[in-house]
């Protein structure tokens, strides 16, 4: 009921009264000044904090990618040294005449004088 009725009473109008109403504006103003300003710094901030997250997925993301690739160029590097290996050794093997002389038998079918060869099927 209450709320009904309208507030008759008049305010005074004396010095101290605007004084302390000028008080409360101002007041008023530096609180709106205040969230105004928090408002933007708390905006700012979270738009910081997402640019910075993004680029720490981003980069935890080639980071991993990297890695990965790393591991597959280090498998590479293993077949590559064993083939290496396997072809120094067939280089070791070229310099020797009598392995020369089998190479070609086998490849070639080469004979030396009076030799007969027979080629036996595969299964």
């Amino acid at each position: 009921m209450g709320a009904l009725h309208k507030n008759k009473v008049t305010k005074l109008q004396s010095s101290y009264v605007l004084a302390q109403e000028e008080k409360e504006r101002k007041a008023l103003k530096r609180r709106r000044i205040i969230a105004v300003r928090f408002t933007f710094l708390g905006v700012v901030m979270a738009a910081l904090s997402a640019f910075f997250l993004y680029t720490l997925h981003s980069q935890s993301s080639n980071i991993e990618t990297k890695i990965q690739n790393q591991k597959k160029l280090e498998q590479q590097l293993k077949v590559l040294e064993k083939r290496q290996k396997r072809l120094e050794e067939e280089i070791k093997k070229l310099h020797d005449d009598d392995y020369i002389a089998e190479l070609a038998r086998k490849k070639y079918f080469l004979s030396k004088d009076g030799e007969i060869i027979f080629t036996v099927p595969q299964k």
